[in-house]
């Protein structure tokens, strides 16, 4: 028995399962029987309680009139004359078929045995196509709303072909639908890796080894029973890098990333944010290997020393998942970022939950130099001396820069519009414009001295401690 003859059994005994209808349509494409297809699908059309298995479906069913419109306009008259109609021809031309499902226009039209209660409406329909191709009469009311589909009746050379139509309304088209192939897919987010974050080596050595290594060296670990996974809080002054350190994270692991943001888990509602978060794990456990990021882990794990009663049940929530106890966490990394670690609460912080801490310090002369060059890529501008600014910039952070030469493009193009002579971005514009910003991360690094000097009993700041015997004298 081939597969077409199994789908139609199984169409028969299961005659609204849309799925069954559906493999039926396809297996009838693949052997260019157009017109059984179009009538399976039509069925799947009407059974289909998913709106993506509907989409899909919808899809489908254009491609295949389309082919059959092609196939009976490409077939000459004497072509079709010289081979036996088949069942489904026989039916399209109004002859009798033995299956009781009538022929294909009464199927579409609605005329069958199962639309005879419902009338005659062969005229409205009728005065509705001459509406969609500009010939409504004015008295017509336009389409029957009871109706589930419609039909365009056209004329090839020797055959009678109806097309089917979605239903729509009239004015309205259905210009996209169905779910696309996954190999056909396309994230809009590029995949970032550490080759397009400047500088920060030590950093990334860092987390080659106590996250990356892990991820693509499971025997060597397991050996060793080093568990895959875990936590790791990011923590310096904005606008370091901490997210898109994130993201090239995830994009050498080669995971799932998933941004967790704090509109998404916090609600007025008692009890609605702690369900929120738990369904953000969930959702993260469903689709390992995965990163799970959380943005200002500080609004989420607040010190509960400092909060109010109300936020408690949110970080215990929070507490309980990272531990993993209804489920492992195994293969799934969670990477918070934060400017105010000592904001924390301090068991979120303890092994086995962000267990890794990792300073996001500001970035050195070698990466100031690269993201000036990345920041004037492709601009309209002479050669700069991009090592020279780099020295000029001590405590910038990357998005000090990047406001830098927005500062020194803008002023080019306010002369350019005084003047209506146009010229390059010099570097005595790159020099102005730096004499007008100053570095947003000395407020930062000051308070977290006053930390280090009175709070750092257990060494969890050391790293902002050796950078600050480093530079601090500029401070």
């Amino acid at each position: 028995m081939d597969k077409i003859n199994w789908l139609e059994q199984m169409a028969q005994k299961q005659p609204e399962d849309a799925q069954t209808w559906f493999w039926l349509g396809k297996e009838y494409e693949a052997a260019e029987r157009w017109l059984d297809a179009i009538q399976a699908f039509s069925k799947g059309l009407t059974y289909a309680q998913d709106d993506a298995l509907r989409g899909e479906i919808v899809a489908v069913l254009s491609q295949v009139t389309a082919r059959l419109q092609q196939s009976a306009a490409a077939s000459a008259p004497a072509d079709a004359a010289a081979s036996p109609p088949s069942p489904a021809e026989s039916r399209l031309e109004g002859r009798p078929d033995t299956s009781g499902g009538g022929t294909v226009t009464e199927l579409f039209s609605g005329r069958g045995p199962e639309a005879a209660e419902h009338g005659d409406r062969s005229e409205e329909r009728a005065d509705w196509r001459d509406e969609r191709f500009g010939e409504r009469k004015p008295e017509d009311d336009g389409p029957d709303e009871d109706d589930e589909h419609e039909a365009d009746v056209r004329r090839v050379p020797g055959k009678q072909v109806t097309a089917f139509r979605p239903k729509v309304h009239p004015g309205l088209q259905v210009v996209a639908g169905g779910k696309e192939p996954a190999s056909e897919r396309k994230s809009d987010i590029p995949v970032i890796t550490f080759e397009h974050v400047a500088g920060l080596k030590d950093l990334k050595k860092t987390i080659q080894m106590k996250i990356i290594s892990p991820f693509f060296n499971q025997g060597l670990f397991s050996k060793f029973r080093k568990k895959t996974g875990g936590g790791v809080l990011l923590y310096g002054p904005p606008g370091c890098g901490k997210t898109y350190m994130a993201r090239a994270t995830a994009g050498e692991c080669r995971a799932k990333f998933i941004t967790v943001h704090i509109t998404d888990i916090l609600d007025p509602y008692i009890g609605i944010s702690e369900r929120n978060l738990k369904e953000a794990f969930d959702k993260a456990r469903a689709q390992r290997p995965s990163v799970m990021f959380f943005d200002e882990v500080d609004a989420i794990g607040f010190n509960r020393s400092k909060s109010s009663s109300l936020t408690r049940g949110l970080v215990d929530t929070f507490l309980h998942e990272m531990d993993g106890i209804d489920s492992d966490t195994d293969h799934l990394l969670i990477i918070g970022a934060t400017n105010m670690p000592w904001d924390v609460d301090n068991a979120l912080k303890r092994p086995g939950r962000f267990d890794r801490l990792v300073f996001v310090e500001p970035p050195d002369v070698e990466a100031r130099e690269h993201i000036f060059a990345l920041q004037m890529h492709e601009r309209y501008a002479e050669k700069l001396d991009t090592a020279k600014l780099a020295k000029a910039t001590e405590f910038f952070s990357g998005a000090d820069i990047a406001n830098v030469c927005e500062r020194a493009v803008e002023r080019v193009l306010m002369e350019i519009l005084e003047t209506g002579v146009e010229r390059p971005v010099r570097m005595r514009d790159m020099e102005e414009a730096l004499a007008e910003v100053q570095p947003s991360t000395l407020d930062w690094l000051r308070t977290a001295k006053n930390y280090v000097k009175y709070a750092n009993q257990g060494g969890m700041y050391n790293d902002i401690e050796r950078y600050l015997r480093k530079h601090g004298k500029h401070i």
